[in-house]
């Protein structure tokens, strides 16, 4: 597949990824279309990212770290609607989360 298409789905269900989150912590537990989209595209990120990676780099470790800061994004809804973490730490903790992938996918420092 084009690198450039896999790029723009992969920025797209970013965009959609934070978008489904701030509308799941900031409206509550009720919204159930928030969630579906939550896992959308999570799943749409994921997919896009190793898609674009082709044969991920076992001798670099910052795929590893975004697939990490993936799941804990992945988890945030939980963390919040069991009340571990308040709501507006979990959403700074998913911004810084979100910054720092953005910048290991830019610079792929190690």
């Amino acid at each position: 597949m084009n690198y450039l298409l896999l790029k723009i789905l992969h920025l797209a269900g970013v965009f959609t990824l934070f978008t489904s989150l701030g509308a799941i912590l900031l409206a509550g537990s009720g919204k159930k279309s928030a969630t579906i989209l939550h896992g959308v595209s999570l799943l749409l990120v994921l997919l896009a990212g190793f898609a674009m990676l082709g044969k991920p780099p076992m001798g670099h470790s910052w795929w590893m770290i975004k697939l990490g800061l993936w799941l804990f994004i992945g988890l945030a809804p939980a963390l919040a609607k069991r009340k571990v973490l308040p709501v507006p730490l979990v959403l700074l903790l998913c911004l810084a989360a979100g910054a720092g992938a953005a910048l290991l996918g830019l610079t792929k420092p190690f």
